[in-house]
């Protein structure tokens, strides 16, 4: 679920249908119903659909009333009561109350969903009180950690009610299934789906506020940050602009929101490589926050600091940043906090940049003493992303066996956390690395496969950081002597950041280099040779003919020249002639020479 950089104090948005004090789209302060006494229904938040039930216990056939097996007269009985145009609010408020007396959450899923069959029953004049029902329905899924059984659910909402034209109640029913169903598919790690969602509840939003709305602001702001964790920064800048313009119109200068926002812009900037302009939103959020008396808060905010100052290669100014913030941690929460830790492990990262590597260690070491026993209340995600970044620290310095053991505790805190799956395919991919790094090829290699399986699932293999990991992958099959494997790795992965890169990036010449040594194993040399004339053509025109890695390309393609018979073509090779893949296969005889082939990691 998006959630990055929302004020501390701000409630969180509501994406459910809201109770009648606090929603997005605002109703009627009487809601005309077609029934009567009709109860509100309540607003799945995040925190409903977080994690699953603590007091979910294993199910066995026939211990819910629901699956018991009953005599057809009864079940007949049940189906025709369903016609009472009174049981459906019935129903709907029994699973209220149930959730409110804390008798766990499968009675009241029966409740709702029988609730939802006799709203069907009732035909297009019930919609409203369908679409409704089926949001508790499957919010009450959520809080079970059913994620997939939600989904049909929502889909089905949505469904059952009209996006615009039929007032104020059907849309804030469209705009909440809409944004419920995309935190759903959020938390099942689907971004693409989610942000989707996201957008078609935005939309219906403008249509029935403006858009100049501050509510519409909200959802602006809650659709950049999903942006920013599918790392689509031009879409979720435009989007912060709008929130940003919304809240200087509506709200007093240097507000709350507007800081919240500038936060979020800083991030967008910084991932986008603008140092200064991230650095100028996080002053003026930093002065916003003083303003309104959150002077707690700016200790966060000099974090984000010190890090801009480190990126722009200021340091004295990022160690005052960080030390500054580091001694509000410690007065307002107290030497072991992990906010504490977090700083800890900033300025390990500063000290390593400037070779001071004692400091940078000692500063790991205090980092992993607060991890290793944290205070209650922390969030395993907060504990793992910190054994993350140390983790990345200890590669730097050449220490691989420490860095893995440390992967390997972050992964555990992740693995069985709901709408991780992409963070955890990050941690795997990383271990593959490591695992390759240390000689253990193979579980590298299992590494790699578990990781880009899951980012398949979660509709990331088109980006970028898919198709390094597909070449990494790669680059372990290779040790492993699985040529073939290895070469559909790297088409794949040529094909990906072809797209997203262009065909002259160092990444992307990086996956022709392997991709020729490839085929140059497999015996197809003619293949090899035209690859490699393109790549050395390129990195002369980019680096210059005396650079050590043009030099190598020249080396490898003049050894396989020599092997075919042939002198260097200088002529420009088509990229579409270069890469076809469907050549046939030649036929190499001798003997391989497998330290000669030259992979690019």
């Amino acid at each position: 679920m998006p959630g990055l950089v929302a004020p501390p104090d701000a409630p969180p948005l509501r994406i459910a249908v809201p109770d009648d004090g606090d929603t997005q789209i605002r109703r009627p302060s009487e809601i005309r119903s077609p029934i009567p006494k009709k109860a509100s229904t309540p607003s799945p938040s995040s925190s409903s659909r977080a994690r699953p039930s603590p007091d979910r216990k294993k199910r066995t056939p026939g211990s819910s009333s629901a699956e018991k097996q009953r005599p057809p007269t009864v079940a007949a009985a049940d189906e025709a009561a369903l016609d009472n145009p009174d049981l459906g609010p019935f129903l709907l408020k029994l699973a209220r109350d149930t959730i409110a007396s804390g008798e766990g959450p499968g009675k009241a899923l029966e409740y709702a969903v029988r609730a939802s069959r006799a709203f069907e029953r009732l035909g297009e004049g019930a919609a409203l009180e369908l679409a409704m029902s089926l949001h508790v329905t499957a919010a009450i899924y959520c809080s079970l950690g059913r994620y997939e059984e939600a989904v049909p659910v929502l889909e089905q909402a949505v469904a059952a009610v009209p996006e615009a034209g039929a007032g104020p109640e059907h849309a804030l029913a469209a705009f909440s299934g809409y944004m419920q169903l995309g935190d759903t598919h959020s938390m099942l790690g689907r971004l693409d789906q989610s942000i989707e969602c996201y957008t078609k509840g935005l939309q219906i939003q403008m249509e029935a506020l403006g858009e100049s709305d501050p509510r519409v602001a909200e959802t602006c702001r809650y659709l950049a940050e999903a942006h920013v964790q599918a790392m689509q920064f031009d879409e979720a800048e435009k989007l912060c602009r709008k929130t940003l313009d919304i809240h200087r119109e509506h709200s007093p200068p240097a507000s709350l929101e507007e800081a919240a926002d500038r936060r979020l812009m800083a991030l967008i900037y910084e991932a986008k490589g603008d140092f200064d302009a991230a650095l100028e939103h996080l002053v003026l959020a930093s002065m916003a926050m003083i303003a309104n008396g959150q002077e707690a808060e700016v200790a966060s905010i000099d974090v984000g600091i010190g890090n801009t100052y480190l990126s722009l290669g200021r340091f004295d100014e990022a160690v005052f940043s960080y030390q500054k913030a580091l001694t509000v941690f410690k007065s307002t929460k107290g030497d072991n906090h992990t906010s504490v830790a977090s700083v800890f492990v900033r300025l390990a990262d500063l000290y390593y940049k400037t070779g001071k590597f004692r400091e940078s260690k000692s500063y790991c070491e205090n980092a992993l003493r607060i991890y290793a026993k944290p205070v209650p209340g922390t969030s395993p995600e907060d504990i793992a992303g910190g054994l993350m970044e140390i983790s990345a620290i200890y590669e730097a310095m050449n220490e691989p066996e420490e860095a893995l053991k440390l992967l390997q505790k972050a992964l555990k805190l992740l693995e069985d956390s709901p709408g991780q799956w992409s963070t955890v395919a990050g941690i795997e991919a990383q271990m593959g690395v490591m695992y390759y790094m240390v000689g253990r090829y193979g579980e590298s290699r299992s590494s790699f496969e578990s990781a880009v399986a899951k980012l398949r699932a979660t509709g990331e293999k088109k980006s970028a950081f898919f198709g390094v990991v597909l070449n990494q992958m790669g680059l372990a099959c290779v040790q492993l002597f699985k040529i073939d494997e290895a070469a559909e790795l790297f088409v794949e992965a040529r094909a990906i950041l072809e797209q997203e890169y262009g065909s002259t990036h160092p990444d992307t010449l990086g996956v022709y280099s392997n991709l020729a040594a490839t085929y140059d194993a497999m015996g197809r040399v003619e293949n090899a040779i035209e690859i490699l004339e393109y790549v050395l053509k390129v990195r002369e025109e980019k680096l210059g003919t005396a650079n050590p890695d043009v030099e190598d390309e020249r080396k490898r393609l003049a050894e396989l020249l020599k092997e075919a018979g042939r002198v260097r073509n200088r002529k420009l090779t088509s990229l579409e002639n270069l890469m076809d893949t469907n050549s046939q296969k030649a036929k190499k005889e001798g003997t391989r020479r497998w330290s000669g082939l030259g992979f690019k990691t």
